[in-house]
């Protein structure tokens, strides 16, 4: 079957795509910008096009000659108006995909009707309508997906982890119905053998959020101890959890006001049509995840998608602050590569690291990313991916890596750092680059210049001498020849 998948730079549909194509399905992906899904494994075996749900006129090509759809796209980190964003690519989509047999749409179960939904959930639901109300849908309705990545289990995870000791409202025991992100992907596969099937929950055991933490901890060995308080409102509960986890409060807060109603799937639809899918119980979902990331074999993270922010190109113009550095080490390009590749996450910047963190903290607390993204993979990267508070924008190993910084800044900023061979060594070239916006962004260039001076010199070093340790290690495990 020919497939279209929107949505392939997120964390589901970059885990679909390749089990579609191991089923053998035509697959196309319809990305903003095809640079973005660089070094994907499955990108040789797709179709690429160039899009915008929120641009109409793009969307023709993409579904030509495509016979079913999945919509797996949401504006929710889009600032205040992403429901404004959802809608109207909701609409664009459902005018230019009357063609096709099914769409395949993945939102969120729903409160009971006398609760009042969260806007987020209010929105997912919204989507649904609008294309079911002029496409033929299968929407499956999903509560919190746990699986190494997700957003629902790094919240969970790591609330878990740092905190021996939690206050937590009564709307913690508010029951829903967590799913494996395997099962996620079993049914919306299993969508495409059957027909149309409207509005279809899915979820597995029933726990409230209390028992979800606590199942974590018992699992990892961890004792746990959740204290009732009177009043702490959604808003509030998730800008905490935005200070304590890598989730930001773009995410944090709709994740918990998510939460703060009951959350029950209605599950006889699924049981009756996809009778050979039985989801697996938290417990078992919670183990594969913690096996994955011990094993470094996380496919997808909640942080690569690639949001709805404008893109800012790195140009070379008038105005654009360059801090550049080239230093001479004997580490083949390939190490020097590995060193600067492999920064940030749980390994941090290599130097000067009181000050990254507090730089991270200062960001967290005015609404930014902060370090509490980390990054997937210790090692390797992809273009798009999240490295704590930047996106990786470019990556050509062994010779190039360019990040973009996605922290609150007055301007625009990149770090890039080129491997260029020199004899039987390298030479590195390490750039910080910063586009100021009006008067506040050169006044903050001028007055965090002294720091940043020694930062980066500090670091462009570190990475020579790490690089010099990966060559080291290298040649200890290289047979002689």
């Amino acid at each position: 079957m020919r497939v279209l998948v929107t949505g392939a730079t997120g964390y589901v549909g970059g885990r679909l795509v390749p089990r579609l194509l191991d089923r053998d399905h035509q697959v196309r992906v319809l990305v903003r910008d095809a640079t973005r899904i660089a070094g994907r494994p499955w990108l040789p075996f797709v179709e690429v096009v160039e899009g915008d749900l929120l641009r109409p006129d793009s969307l023709p090509p993409a579904l030509a000659g495509i016979e079913a759809a999945f919509y797996l796209v949401h504006a929710m980190s889009a600032g205040r108006d992403f429901a404004d964003r959802d809608r109207a690519a909701a609409e664009a989509f459902a005018a230019a995909a009357g063609h096709l047999a099914q769409v395949v749409y993945l939102g969120g179960v729903q409160p009971p009707t006398h609760s009042r939904p969260s806007q987020h959930l209010r929105s997912r639901a919204e989507v649904g309508e609008l294309l079911r109300a002029s496409l033929p849908v299968t929407e499956f309705r999903a509560g919190p997906v746990i699986g190494s990545g997700s957003a629902s289990f790094e919240m969970v995870r790591y609330l878990t982890e740092r905190l021996p000791v939690m206050g937590a409202p009564r709307w913690i025991l508010n029951p829903v119905q967590p799913i494996a992100i395997r099962n996620v992907l079993d049914y919306l596969l299993g969508a495409l053998d059957r027909g149309p099937l409207g509005v279809v929950d899915i979820g597995a055991e029933i726990l409230s959020f209390r028992e979800m933490i606590l199942g974590y901890a018992a699992v990892r060995g961890l004792r746990r101890l959740i204290i009732p308080v009177p009043i702490l409102a959604p808003s509030i509960a998730a800008r905490l959890v935005g200070l304590v986890t890598p989730i930001p409060n773009a995410l944090a807060v709709p994740l918990i006001e998510g939460v703060s109603h009951p959350l029950l799937a209605d599950t006889r639809l699924a049981q009756r049509h996809f009778p050979e899918i039985v989801p697996m119980g938290y417990r078992e979902a919670v183990e594969r995840a913690l096996e994955r990331i011990e094993q470094q074999k996380v496919e997808t993270r909640w942080s690569g998608a690639l949001g709805g922010a404008e893109r800012v190109e790195l140009a070379d113009r008038e105005g654009m602050i360059r801090e550049v550095r080239t230093i001479d080490f004997s580490a083949p390009p390939s190490a020097v590569f590995g060193a600067f590749s492999g920064l940030g996450g749980d390994r941090g910047w290599l130097t000067w690291r009181w000050a990254w963190w507090l730089r991270g903290l200062a960001d967290g607390l005015i609404g930014g990313p902060g370090l509490r993204r980390g990054r997937r993979d210790p090692d390797t990267l992809l273009v798009g991916e999240a490295v704590d508070f930047w996106r990786v924008e470019a990556v050509d190993p062994p010779r190039l890596l360019r990040l973009r910084a996605e922290m609150k800044l007055p301007g625009s900023a990149w770090l890039q750092w080129e491997a260029i061979p020199n004899g039987a060594g390298t030479r590195l070239v390490q750039a910080a680059l910063f586009h100021p916006t009006g008067l506040a962004g050169t006044l903050y260039w001028r007055l965090l210049y002294p720091l940043h001076r020694l930062i980066f010199s500090a670091l462009a070093r570190a990475v020579g001498r790490r690089a010099d340790r990966l060559a080291a290690a290298q040649s200890r495990i290289t047979p002689a020849t």
